[in-house]
C-alpha cells in the first residue's frame, strides 16, 4: 500500500477536535487526505487539530456544527463542499457518553444521547451522500462496544450505539454500490492520561491486557477508509477482545 493511500482524498470528521475524532483526523491527514473538521464548543482544541493536520501538509478546515440541527448540518457540508470541491469520506465520530441510572433517566437526557448519537449521523450521512456518490466515497460510523452490550448505567448510550450499528448496515444496503459504509465500535479507550481504577479493572479484563487508544480506533478507521470498497455494512470491535468477556 502507498505511504499516503488517501493522497487527493477529502475527509469530513465530525467531533473531530479532540479526543478520538482527532486521532481519526491526524490518522486521514498522515495517509494524505485534506481533512475537514467539525466541532461544537471545544473552538481552542479544533483550532490546535487545525494546525496539527497542516503541518502534516494537508489542508484543513474546522466548522462549527451541532449535529442534532438539520441546518448547521447542512451548511457545514456545504463549506466543506465550497472549500475542497469534492467529499470522499465521512466520520461520523461525533457523540455523547455519560452515565445515568436508568430508573431516575430523565426524557430529556435520553433524548439528548439519540439526538446527537443516533440522529446526528443519519444528518451528516444524508446531506453528504450526493457528494459521496459522485466520489464513490466511503462512510466509517463511530459505534461502541456499548451498542453490542447492555450496560446499566448507560442505557441511553448503549441504546444509541446500537441504533447507529444498526443504521450502518441499512445505510450500506441503501447507498450500495456507490457508496459502502461501516462501523468501528471501540470498547474502553484511554486518551493520554493515568487509568482510573474503573480502567484498570477494564484492562485486566481484557484479553490483551490493556485498554484502547485513540491510535487503535484511528487505525480501524484506516482500513475502511483504504481497503476494499467491497467491504461494506461490517462492525469492526476494536476492544482488545474485552466484547468476549
Amino acid at each position: 500500500m502507498p505511504s499516503q493511500p488517501l493522497s487527493g482524498k477529502v475527509a469530513l470528521v465530525t467531533g473531530g477536535a479532540r479526543r478520538i475524532g482527532r486521532g481519526i483526523a491526524l490518522a486521514l491527514a498522515s495517509a494524505g487526505a485534506h481533512v475537514a473538521i467539525t466541532y461544537r464548543n471545544s473552538q481552542p482544541d479544533a483550532e490546535d487539530t487545525l494546525r496539527a493536520i497542516e503541518a502534516l501538509g494537508s489542508r484543513a478546515l474546522a466548522l462549527t456544527c451541532d449535529v442534532r440541527s438539520e441546518a448547521s448540518v447542512q451548511s457545514a457540508v456545504a463549506a466543506a463542499l465550497d472549500r475542497f470541491g469534492r467529499l470522499d469520506l465521512l466520520i461520523n465520530n461525533a457523540a455523547i457518553y455519560e452515565a445515568v441510572p436508568l430508573d431516575t433517566m430523565s426524557l430529556e437526557q435520553w433524548d439528548a444521547v439519540f439526538e446527537t448519537n443516533a440522529r446526528g449521523p443519519f444528518l451528516v450521512a444524508r446531506e453528504a451522500l450526493p457528494a459521496l456518490r459522485a466520489a464513490q466515497g466511503r462512510i466509517v460510523n463511530i459505534g461502541s462496544l456499548g451498542g453490542f452490550q447492555a450496560w446499566a448505567g448507560h442505557a441511553h448510550y448503549c441504546a444509541s450505539k446500537a441504533a447507529l450499528h444498526s443504521l450502518t448496515r441499512t445505510m450500506a444496503k441503501a447507498f450500495a454500490p456507490q457508496v459502502s459504509v461501516n462501523c468501528v465500535a471501540p470498547g474502553c479507550i484511554v486518551m493520554d492520561h493515568r487509568p482510573d481504577p474503573e480502567e484498570v479493572r477494564f484492562a485486566a479484563r481484557t484479553p490483551m491486557r490493556r485498554n484502547g487508544s485513540a491510535d487503535d480506533v484511528a487505525q480501524a478507521v484506516l482500513f475502511f477508509s483504504t481497503g476494499p470498497a467491497f467491504v461494506t455494512g461490517q462492525i469492526l470491535a476494536v476492544d482488545g477482545g474485552l466484547g468476549l468477556s
